[in-house]
Formats: C-alpha cells, sequence, structure tokens
C-alpha cells in the first residue's frame, strides 16, 4: 500500500510539472527559435541521464552497452524532433488544442502496434479507436470556421509520440530502463546541439529564469514519472496522465487567453475515454496470456 501510494503520488507531481513546463515552453516558443529552447531543456535533461547512468549498477559502462545500439540512436532522434514541433504546436495552435489531440496518443500505438509489433488487436480496441478518431475529428473541427490548418502539428506530435513507445517497447525487450533513459538524453542533447547554432538568437536576461525553470521541471518531471513507474504499472499511470490535458488546457486558458470550443471539450472527452479503455483492454489480454501462457505445461 505504502509503495502504491508513494507511485501515485509521484506520478501526480510529473503530469503537475510537465503541465507547468508546457506552459513556459508556450511563453518561451513565442519568443524564440523551438530548437533553441529545446536545446537548452535538453543540456540539462543530458545532464541528468548520464548522472543516473554512473550511478546506476555497473555505471556508465553498462548503461552505454545495448543489444540495439541503432534502434536507441532512433529513438533518441523521435523525441529530439517531437519535442520543438510540440513547442511550435503550443505556440500555433495553442496547449488546450494541442494537449487534447497528444491525447490520441495511446490510440495510434494501439493501430500501429499491429504492423510493428505483430499484435493482435481484438473487436473491441478497434471499436475504441475508432471512436477515439472520431473524437479527435471532433477536436480538429475540419469544417468550422475556426479551422487552423496548424493542427497538423500536434498531429504530428502524436504520431511520432506513437513511433517512440512502439521502438520503446521493443528496445525494453533487450535493454534495461537506464540505458535506455540514458541514450533517449545523451542523443538528443547532440543532435539539438548540432541542430541549435542554426536557430541561435540571443536569449534576453529576464527570459533566463524560465528557461532554467524549464530545464529544472525537466528533470523533476522525468524522475518523477521514473519513480512512479517503479511502483506502478503502467495501464495505472496512463489515466493520471491525462491530467496533464486538464492543467496545461487550464493554463492555456487562464494564462494565454485561449478559448475551450465545445467540439474540443467533447472530443477530448471522446479521445481520453477511448484510450483509457484501450490501455485497459490491453492490460487485460496481457494478463490472460500470461496465465494461460503459466498454465501451458509445455509453455
Amino acid at each position: 500500500m505504502k509503495s502504491t501510494a508513494i507511485g501515485y503520488a509521484f506520478a501526480l507531481l510529473a503530469f503537475v510539472v510537465f503541465s507547468a513546463q508546457d506552459g513556459v515552453s508556450k511563453h518561451l516558443g513565442a519568443a524564440y527559435p523551438a530548437v533553441v529552447v529545446a536545446m537548452i531543456r535538453y543540456w540539462a535533461f543530458a545532464a541528468f541521464a548520464i548522472l543516473l547512468a554512473m550511478r546506476g549498477r555497473g555505471g556508465l559502462s553498462v548503461a552505454i552497452k545495448s543489444k540495439r545500439p541503432f534502434l536507441q540512436i532512433f529513438r533518441g532522434l523521435l523525441l529530439a524532433s517531437q519535442i520543438p514541433i510540440a513547442i511550435n504546436a503550443f505556440t500555433l495552435v495553442g496547449l488546450a488544442q494541442s494537449q487534447a489531440i497528444f491525447a490520441s496518443g495511446p490510440l495510434i500505438v494501439a493501430l500501429l502496434s499491429v504492423p510493428i509489433l505483430g499484435e493482435k488487436v481484438g473487436w473491441r480496441r478497434w471499436t475504441a479507436i475508432g471512436v477515439g478518431f472520431c473524437g479527435v475529428l471532433l477536436i480538429l473541427g475540419p469544417t468550422g470556421a475556426s479551422f487552423n490548418v496548424l493542427v497538423v502539428l500536434p498531429l504530428i506530435v502524436a504520431f511520432i509520440g506513437a513511433i517512440y513507445g512502439l521502438t520503446t517497447r521493443l528496445v525494453s525487450r533487450v535493454d534495461g530502463p537506464t540505458t535506455s533513459f540514458f541514450y533517449i538524453g545523451v542523443v538528443g542533447a547532440v543532435a539539438l546541439t548540432i541542430a541549435g547554432p542554426f536557430f541561435w538568437v540571443e536569449i534576453a536576461p529576464e527570459d533566463w529564469k524560465w528557461m532554467l525553470f524549464l530545464c529544472f521541471t525537466g528533470i523533476v518531471g522525468h524522475y518523477s514519472l521514473i519513480k512512479a513507474y517503479e511502483n506502478l504499472n503502467a495501464v495505472v499511470v496512463q489515466p493520471i496522465s491525462y491530467l496533464q490535458l486538464v492543467l496545461a488546457s487550464g493554463i492555456g486558458v487562464v494564462i494565454f487567453g485561449e478559448t475551450l470550443r465545445l467540439n474540443m471539450v467533447v472530443g477530448a472527452i471522446i479521445v481520453v475515454a477511448a484510450g483509457i479503455f484501450t490501455a485497459w483492454r490491453e492490460h487485460v489480454v496481457l494478463r490472460r496470456n500470461r496465465e494461460l501462457a503459466a498454465l501451458d505445461p509445455n509453455g
């Protein structure tokens, strides 16, 4: 019970921190190139990843050894490209609508798990995926007068996030979490440091406190999420992650003056419900398969 309570506390802290991070990213993204903001944020992220690797069993020499190094590098590049696009989405589309579209990530993961991972998806999950994507269309409002073609940005972010999630499942079969965390931190920092100088602009002195806040929240958020997964199953963390949608939308409305349209709210509810159901069904099927495997005398 104690470890479960600790897991919930860390999960809540992680998504509260990530919501604040989204708000600061939108603020900085309006004044500076998203690649520069992401680069500075990644420097702190990489330092944290290296520190964790050094403190892990076997130290840095063990963490750097991967059985799928090219896939690990690919994961790092995916995340490094996703974050600048997300920052631009917050700035150009808005926190509320972007987060509502990001919520479709688990549905895209379930959809792509069939061709990429060879998983079987039953009719219940197919139905949830279909309903969820109807919710996404509702959020986009493609026939409305307020339709913004730039909603393609959060869609790209959701798709990249889904590919990242699937590749994470693949590498987790052969590499430990410390190795995976090390690669996404270091690879992303290297990639953005190479790209960053082409977009560099001077940071105003008064904005450095926000840059430092972004670095700090990145470390706290990722550490909290690691601790949450140490104490809770992923199927429990998934519903809590939608707290970020609520909080970030609130920041968008209260601080940045964004408008929550009815189609966005209803669509987001549909997407979240479909995502939670999909994650729950995946957990049920996985548990059932494990039980059957345990009963199989030839397994």
